[in-house]
C-alpha cells in the first residue's frame, strides 16, 4: 500500500499524475490546523488510538465498557472473541451513512449521526442479540445469525424509513450474509475454539504471537486473508478476490483495504486486554477515507483537474488516485503534526495522528466548507467501502 502510495506521490510532485495536482506549499498549515485540532479535543495529548471503540463513548459514558461489564466473562479469551465479534461486524458497518441518516438510541434517546450513530445502532443490534442464533449467549456474532440476517432487518434496527434513508443498507446486509457464509466455511480461521464466528480470529492472532508478543501487520494479513471473499464487486486477480484493490492507468492495481485496516487497528485494544502485545503499530497504513482523504482537498493540498461536481464510483481513478495519495499525505504530514506538538513518533504513532487528528480535523473542515459536513467529492457508495 505506501509503495502504491509513493508512487502516486511522485507522480503527482512530479505534475504527471491524471486527474490531481498536489501542491506541498499548503501541507504546513494543514499540519498547524491538525495540531490545533488535537489540542483542542486532547488538551493533555492523551490520545487514544484510531478504532471503533472511540465510537462507543458518548458523553463521558462508555456504552461497551458498560455492557461488558454486567458480564461474568468465562476468561480473557472469551471477552476478547465477543469484541472482536463486535468490532468486525461494527466495522463492517461503517461505511458512509449519508447525510440523510441518524440513529435515536431507544435505551437513552441520543441521536448520533454518522460514524458514530452507525457505531451506537450496531453495538445496540449486537447487544440485542442480533448477530447471535443462541438466545442464551447474545453477546456473540456466528456464522447462523449472520447468513440470515436481511436488509428488512437491518432496516428495522437501524431506523430507517423513507424520512430516515441509509445509504447502501442492502450492500450492508449482504455483507454481513458473506461474512457467515466465510465464517462458516473456515474452521482453521474461525472455529479453532468455538463454534465458527468472527471472533475466532482471535485464536488465529493469539496462536501467531511470538512469545505474547504480536506485530499489527500481522493482524492486517490475517484479516485480508480471512475476509478476502466477503467483498462484492471487487476486482480478481487469477480468480483471487482483491477486495479493497483498484485498477489505475498509471498505477496499476491500488491496494487500499481502508475497512480493514481501520478493523486492525480495532483489534489492538482486546488483544492486548487479553494479554497479547500488539506491537510495529505504524506499520499499518492512514485509512483512504474521505475525512482524511477531504481534509487534503479542503486545505488546498490536493486539487481535482477537472469539475469536482460530478459523481463518482468508487472504482473511478480519479477516486482510486485521491485515496492512494492521501495515504501517502499523511506518512508526511505525521511527523509535521509531531514536531508542532513536540511529540516523538514512539509518543504519537501514526494510530494517534489519526484520532487526534487528521480525522477529526477532516471532519471540522468540511462542517466549515460545506452544510451537513459532507465531502468534498460526490462519491456513490454501495455500503462496503466509504
Amino acid at each position: 500500500m505506501r509503495t502504491r502510495a509513493n508512487e502516486a506521490f511522485a507522480l503527482a510532485a512530479a505534475g504527471e499524475l491524471d486527474d490531481w495536482t498536489l501542491n506541498l506549499d499548503a501541507l504546513p498549515a494543514c499540519a498547524d490546523f491538525v495540531a490545533s485540532v488535537v489540542r483542542e479535543r486532547y488538551p493533555t495529548l492523551d490520545v487514544p488510538f484510531h478504532a471503533r471503540w472511540r465510537h462507543f463513548v458518548f458523553g463521558g459514558r462508555d456504552f461497551w465498557r458498560e455492557i461488558s461489564s454486567d458480564v461474568t466473562w468465562h476468561g480473557a479469551d472469551a471477552k476478547a472473541r465477543a469484541e472482536f465479534d463486535l468490532a468486525i461486524t461494527s466495522v463492517l458497518l461503517d461505511a458512509g451513512a449519508g447525510a440523510a441518516w441518524r440513529f435515536e438510541d431507544p435505551s437513552t434517546d441520543l441521536i448520533a449521526t454518522r460514524s458514530e450513530g452507525l457505531a451506537l445502532a450496531s453495538l445496540r443490534l449486537f447487544e440485542w442479540g442480533g448477530f447471535s442464533a443462541d438466545p442464551t449467549d447474545p453477546l456473540r456474532a456466528d456464522a447462523e445469525g449472520l447468513a440470515r440476517l436481511d436488509g428488512a432487518a437491518l432496516a428495522d434496527a437501524f431506523l430507517v424509513r423513507d424520512t430516515n434513508p441509509l445509504e447502501g443498507l442492502d450492500g450492508r446486509a449482504r455483507l454481513l450474509n458473506r461474512l457467515g457464509q466465510t465464517v462458516d466455511a473456515c474452521p482453521a480461521l474461525f472455529a479453532l475454539q468455538d463454534a465458527p464466528r468472527p471472533g475466532g480470529l482471535y485464536d488465529v492472532l493469539k496462536a501467531r504471537a511470538a512469545n505474547g508478543v504480536l506485530a499489527a501487520p500481522i493482524i492486517l494479513e490475517v484479516l485480508l486473508e480471512a475476509l478476502g471473499p466477503i467483498w462484492e464487486n471487487r476486482p480478481r486477480l487469477d480468480g483471487v478476490p482483491l477486495g479493497d484493490c483498484w485498477p489505475h492507468p498509471q498505477l496499476g492495481y491500488v491496494p487500499l483495504h481502508k475497512l480493514s485496516q481501520w478493523l486492525a487497528y480495532s483489534l489492538i485494544e482486546p488483544l492486548e486486554a487479553a494479554g497479547v502485545r500488539v506491537v510495529e503499530i505504524d506499520g499499518l497504513t492512514g485509512l483512504a477515507e474521505y475525512r482524511n482523504g477531504g481534509l487534503f482537498i479542503d486545505m488546498g493540498v490536493l486539487s481535482l483537474r477537472n469539475d469536482q461536481a460530478r459523481s463518482y464510483n468508487v472504482s473511478d481513478p480519479a477516486i482510486v488516485a485521491w485515496r492512494s495519495l492521501t495515504i501517502a499525505l499523511l506518512d508526511r504530514i505525521a511527523p509535521m503534526v509531531r514536531e508542532r506538538l513536540g511529540l516523538s513518533a514512539e509518543q504519537f504513532p501514526l494510530a494517534r495522528v489519526l484520532e487526534g487528528g487528521t480525522w477529526a480535523a477532516g471532519r471540522e473542515i468540511a462542517r466549515a466548507k460545506r452544510a451537513g459536513g459532507g465531502p468534498p467529492l460526490l462519491i456513490h457508495s454501495d455500503g462496503t467501502v466509504f
